[in-house]
């Protein structure tokens, strides 16, 4: 009898006509059948915001190539989307959840305000193997086909090893041709910061408006970070937990008279 395919969700936070995501649904249709639910505008930086007071809505949609797949187009946010998916659309437990391939880093600190890494993480916290995958490319011309053979690699060994409850990759790419990315580093993110600033500016009625402008600072000297990895020429894989709780403090707050 024939081996069942994985049940593959895609997702992402550039929105479901990006070519990061058509790119990721090229590889994930040679690993599995697959399943699209993904923003209908751009939903960058919305970290893990989910919609409570307007309507959401799914819609199906017919792209280029997805004649043989179904696809979703979601009103909401990345998290949106995979609760809607496997709340709605889904007959079963997808096997994985992949968003991506984000167009722009999310190393580091960036991960916080990541919708491509939100997505992931509530795919996590629905029980679900999960992976983020960015290119450090903003382009929206940018060029995925080097980043294909690493995205499948990882892919096929979390479909054939699973992870840990609770954990979820975020996987970075340097943007460079296929034959000079040297290999897949797992790593530890970065201790790593924005310098950030606004531009105050003033409309022609007299009402001052900002634009966040800012500086990206790493003051790690580690060579185990997603930050020396992806400087020198490998891909980046951090194991991400959603549990925040800083258990090192745990003891050391016990010790304060909280009670007095």
């Amino acid at each position: 009898m024939p081996q069942k395919k994985p049940l593959i969700l895609v997702t992402n936070d550039d929105g479901i006509t990006a070519p990061g995501i058509r790119a990721l649904i090229e590889v994930m249709k040679t690993l599995g059948d697959v399943i699209v639910v993904a923003p209908d505008s751009p939903q960058s930086a919305m970290g893990h915001a989910i919609t409570l007071n307007d309507t959401l809505y799914c819609d199906p949609v017919m792209i280029k190539e997805s004649y043989n797949h179904k696809e979703y187009s979601c009103s909401g946010t990345p998290a949106d989307c995979v609760k809607i998916a496997t709340q709605e659309i889904l007959h079963r437990k997808p096997d994985l959840c992949v968003s991506g391939i984000n167009h722009g880093s999310n190393s580091s600190i960036n991960v916080i305000y990541s919708g491509t890494m939100s997505a992931a993480v509530e795919a996590g916290i629905e029980g679900i193997p999960a992976i983020g995958f960015s290119l450090t490319d903003y382009s929206l011309n940018a060029n995925f086909e080097p980043c294909k053979k690493f995205v499948k690699s990882i892919t096929k060994n979390v479909l054939k090893n699973g992870l840990p409850k609770g954990v979820v990759l975020n996987v970075n790419l340097p943007k460079l041709k296929e034959e000079d990315i040297k290999g897949i580093k797992i790593c530890r993110q970065a201790k790593a910061y924005w310098v950030e600033e606004f531009d105050k500016r003033t409309n022609p009625q007299g009402r001052d408006y900002y634009w966040l402008t800012g500086k990206f600072v790493n003051e790690d000297n580690g060579q185990d970070t997603d930050e020396w990895a992806l400087e020198n020429g490998y891909v980046s894989v951090v194991p991400v937990q959603f549990d925040l709780t800083a258990h090192h403090f745990i003891q050391d707050l016990n010790s304060w008279k909280l009670n007095d």
